[in-house]
């Protein structure tokens, strides 16, 4: 019952509302119609009027615009008469200044004012020094002198050599100014500017890159590294005399090829998974180098130490600790030769895998370098291969991931190798004098206790 009583309501209200706006449709209609005929009663009281006005008034103001057109026709047509003459003369005259101009050869000399200024066009748009004259419109006198089909005149042929000299000069000076500098986020500052002829621009210690579709100078996104930008601070300061500056005579191409080469977290990125891995291996092989580095050469030393003090040896050192395995104690030397060259030889093994600890695992650290970089290398020309498939071209920026994975991969795989092949041999190299020192004091040690024993038996 409950909602079929809704439902009712629901109903009875849409009548209502339909029924509502049905009177409101009819109130329109009706006051559209008042309207009308408001407006045709007017026009009737006005047509009215018109025809009781007499028939002479209606002569009057007819044969006044009559006059007044004729009038007006006859000044036209004396304007296109002297129209008419006022062009024949300037064809004539013109006639008259051309052969004047050809008689003289101002002819040749305009058309090369045109040619050069044609020429101009694109090197001045590109030119950095436009935003050192930031209400300067020679680009567009040198585009509608370009197009100019008439005579020159003075003004403009003095215009276009001032406007090329202004341009020789800025070349070969260094020019400091105060103008608009847009900041990689789009805002835009003032800022003091260094310009270098048309090569390179500079604020404070930031490069700056020109954009002729703006005419303004803009900050680079990534800057060059600090020997670079110490130059640009030394130049800003600089207010005489000489200082070094950094000049890209390309006129900026070279800078911005220099600025968006990858660094070394990005080219690591490149390697994608590989690269990690061989850096990891190379991480784990240095921190190898680097403690078994200072152990063997904190070893050397107190060797060194030990081998100046033969009688008083100690137990921090490995010569210390094979001295006290026979020296030590009297009751600890043995009789028999073979026993005694048995415990030099059990003495010194003992000291060998200290000395050489780490070395087998650098050696293996070597040895994968360059495997784990040619897998880098085969995936990164898979992908290559890959995108040559699937676009159906060799289009080099498509080309670029996978060509740089493979070479990042290869050159990081020889990166670690190759420091770690020297470091494995430094390593063996200390560890081996070391393993020398041990053996030939165990050498003097057995033929010592040789003589000794000689002595007591002769006598």
């Amino acid at each position: 019952m409950k909602m079929l009583f809704r439902s009712v309501v629901l109903s009875l209200g849409v009548i209502g509302s339909t029924a509502v706006m049905a009177q409101s449709i009819d109130a329109v209609i009706e006051q559209a119609r008042s309207a009308r005929a408001v407006t045709q009663q007017r026009f009737n009281e006005r047509a009215t009027q018109f025809e009781a006005a007499d028939a002479a008034t209606r002569q009057r103001l007819m044969t006044e615009a009559t006059a007044q057109r004729k009038a007006l026709s006859d000044q036209v047509a004396q304007k296109t008469v002297n129209y008419t003459d006022n062009d024949g003369k300037i064809v004539k005259a013109n006639g008259e200044l051309r052969a004047a101009a050809a008689k003289l050869g101002l002819g040749e000399v305009f058309g090369l004012a045109r040619q050069v200024a044609n020429d101009q066009i694109s090197p001045l748009q590109q030119s950095m020094i436009g935003a050192q004259y930031p209400s300067n419109d020679r680009i567009a006198f040198l585009q509608g002198l370009a197009a100019n089909t008439h005579m020159l005149t003075v003004d403009q042929l003095e215009r276009l050599w001032f406007e090329l000299s202004r341009e020789m000069a800025a070349q070969g000076e260094v020019a400091k100014f105060n103008g608009s500098v847009v900041l990689p986020g789009g805002a835009s500052e003032n800022a003091q500017i260094v310009r270098i002829g048309p090569f390179t621009a500079t604020s404070g210690d930031r490069y700056l890159s020109y954009l002729p579709e703006l005419n303004r100078l803009t900050v680079l996104p990534r800057q060059l590294p600090q020997p670079f930008q110490g130059d640009a601070s030394r130049l800003a300061s600089a207010t005489n005399g000489y200082v070094q500056a950094t000049v890209d005579s390309t006129h900026g191409v070279l800078l911005g090829m220099y600025v968006e080469r990858p660094n070394f977290v990005e080219r690591v990125k490149q390697g994608e998974e590989v690269a990690i891995v061989i850096i990891t291996v190379g991480a784990l092989g240095a921190v190898a180098f680097i403690f078994q580095l200072l152990y063997l050469i904190k070893t050397r030393l107190a060797v060194s130490s030990q081998l100046r003090q033969p009688h008083a040896p100690k137990k921090n050192n490995p010569l210390g600790r094979v001295l006290l395995a026979f020296k030590g104690d009297g009751s600890t030397i043995e009789e028999d030769t073979d026993i005694l060259e048995l415990r030099l030889s059990e003495a010194v093994m003992k000291e060998a895998p200290g000395l050489e600890r780490s070395q087998a695992f650098l050696r293996l650290c070597v040895a994968a370098g360059p495997l784990l970089g040619l897998i880098g290398t085969v995936v990164g020309m898979i992908i290559t291969f890959q995108s040559i498939t699937e676009t159906g071209s060799s289009d080099p920026k498509m080309m670029a991931t996978g060509i740089g994975q493979a070479m990042i991969a290869t050159v990081l795989g020889l990166g670690v190798a190759v420091p770690l092949l020297f470091g494995n041999a430094l390593l063996t190299s200390l560890s081996k004098s070391i393993m020398q020192i041990l053996d030939e004091q165990s050498a003097g040690i057995l033929a010592e206790t040789l003589e000794k024993r000689r002595g007591k038996t002769n006598a």
